[in-house]
């Protein structure tokens, strides 16, 4: 087999020997990304990239991984490079395009063998801008305005990077292509690569004086404010797309990202929201909550009543149906307001309030006195103990009437 390499694969990837399939594929991504060709400008960068592949290629089949750990690189003679290399799929180790620099539609990231950088060039990373919005809009629907920064052409060098009044000369290692053709024999095989061109970067042209305005780079923050549409009942933590808003391409060419617009919703003192549901809390006093009230409570498009019923425990919730938020997908329908019952008990009341409290406490722990039965003739009556239901409310009364008529 003709290798890159003949190094210990668990040393060139710094895994143990007894690494899992999980610590392999990490430890082959972070060293991968920090040798790719395309990112890195050490010169032996390419060399290094496919030291790291070769070995996450032969550890990463656990066929092959087994061979080796029993006959180290011999158990590989007769296997070409092509042909332990081929198949060997990255698209869920870099995401699929997700990862700059790491193509989706290339066998090998960057364009290893291909001298493409994938579907980089075609689409540029998208950006993420936060909006918020009032309940208000929410409920309506509206407008939301956001700034969307990114770089630019520069205004002085029109994107050059070179300064005014002068131009780029053509890279003279790479003769303005941009790229570079490597050619390696391992015996009766040869290999071709092309790599980017590390002196121009890709470019093919040198600039000998940058531009003052941007330093070289070509590029410069832009601010664009964009107006959107919030629909009626978004959803918390909804991503609106702006198409062609995101990052442009670093090659001159290609589409630009997109921009993702994160809404979520401004805190509002008077409500929590819960999906479409509103809630709200309410403070009734001590006699509203035994004897029942009514409560003028805001929602938030108009005042509504609500009917709190004797005996309201502290924490009871009473809904309000259809005074929510609109029902985000549905196309219909609102949620509910909810409303949280807290009983206020006064913590420095007056003398006359606890004379009334105490009485009303002794009322409810006195004991009832049972009923009278007469004794017989000149003997004093004396109370009977009554197994009879007390008189608490209207149904009790006439329970003990009965009672009392059965027994006489």
């Amino acid at each position: 087999m003709a290798t890159t390499s003949r190094k210990d694969y668990y040393a060139v990837l710094g895994v143990p020997h007894d690494a899992d399939q999980k610590t392999v594929k990490r430890a082959f991504r972070d060293l991968a990304r920090t040798h790719h060709p395309d990112r890195s400008s050490e010169p032996d960068a390419q060399e290094r990239f496919e030291e790291i592949t070769e070995a996450y290629a032969v550890l990463s089949d656990p066929g092959r991984r087994s061979e080796y750990d029993r006959h180290g690189t011999a158990s590989l003679d007769g296997i070409s490079v092509e042909d332990l290399l081929a198949g060997l799929d990255l698209g869920d180790l870099f995401g699929g395009g997700g990862t700059p620099g790491f193509g989706e539609d290339d066998a090998w990231p960057g364009g290893f063998f291909t001298g493409r950088r994938g579907r980089l060039a075609d689409r540029e990373a998208d950006i993420e801008i936060a909006l918020t919005v009032p309940l208000t809009t929410v409920l309506g629907g509206g407008t939301g305005t956001v700034t969307v920064r990114r770089p630019g052409p520069c205004g002085v060098c029109g994107g050059s990077g070179v300064a005014p009044g002068t131009r780029p000369r053509s890279c003279g290692r790479c003769g303005g292509t941009g790229s570079l053709v490597i050619e390696r024999r391992r015996g009766a095989l040869v290999m071709r690569q092309v790599a980017t061109c590390s002196a121009c970067g890709g470019t093919g042209a040198v600039v000998e004086r940058p531009c003052p305005a941007c330093a070289g780079s070509g590029s410069a923050e832009q601010s664009e404010s964009v107006t959107l549409r919030i629909p009626p009942g978004i959803a918390e933590g909804t991503a609106l797309r702006l198409p062609g808003k995101g990052m442009p391409p670093p090659l001159g060419g290609g589409r630009h990202g997109d921009a993702f617009v994160v809404v979520r919703t401004v805190a509002d003192p008077r409500f929590e929201r819960h999906g479409a549901d509103l809630w709200h809390t309410e403070e009734v006093t001590v006699p509203d909550a035994v004897l029942g009230t009514r409560l003028t409570v805001a929602a938030l498009d108009g005042d509504v009543v609500l009917s709190v019923p004797p005996g309201t425990q502290p924490g009871t919730v009473l809904g309000i149906a259809g005074r929510g938020l609109p029902r985000s997908g549905s196309g219909h329908g609102r949620g509910d307001l909810r409303v949280r019952v807290d009983v206020r008990v006064p913590d420095r009341p007056g003398e006359e309030e606890l004379r009334l409290y105490r009485q009303l406490r002794d009322l409810r722990t006195a004991p009832e006195p049972g009923p009278v039965v007469p004794r017989a003739a000149g003997g004093a009556a004396e109370p009977r103990e009554d197994t009879a239901p007390g008189p608490e409310d209207g149904r009790d009364r006439w329970w003990r009437r009965w009672w009392h008529r059965l027994t006489g």
